[in-house]
């Protein structure tokens, strides 16, 4: 059975910004290994996937398209995989209209089989999101 394992926010920012440089090493080095030695299979969920795009941009001083551009990278690098699949990275490729975490948010409800409700007009305009 292959084991699957669930990365955090501090996982994604190390493998996106490379810093500090000894951190990311090791932990690239670990994933590899989990990956290719191992057969596993490494995710990040869509809370990670936004919470690392506001991080760089406000820890690091990333833009946004540069985050997009990052993130896109590694989670179709076969290191780490988006939990939701292709969704997202469509969602990380889509731009103007609605932002990441709006088009994030409408995946993972959408997942759930649930119709969301919005205020925002950029966001109503995504699938299956109603504008109250």
């Amino acid at each position: 059975m292959t084991r699957r394992y669930g990365i955090d926010t501090s996982v994604l920012v190390r493998l996106l910004t490379g810093s500090p440089a000894s951190e990311y090493e090791r932990c690239e080095r670990e994933l590899i290994a989990l990956v290719e030695r191992d057969g596993a299979e490494v995710f990040a969920s869509n809370q990670v996937i936004g919470e690392t795009f506001v991080a760089v941009q406000h820890h690091y001083g990333l833009n946004g398209a540069d985050a997009r551009s990052g993130l896109l990278s590694i989670l179709t690098s076969g290191l780490v995989a988006p939990l939701n699949g292709r969704s997202v990275i469509v969602a990380l490729k889509a731009s103007g209209g609605a932002g990441l975490f709006d088009r994030l948010i409408a995946d993972e409800y959408s997942r759930a089989g649930v119709q969301v409700l919005t205020l925002d007009r950029q966001m109503a305009s995504l699938p299956d999101v109603q504008r109250l």
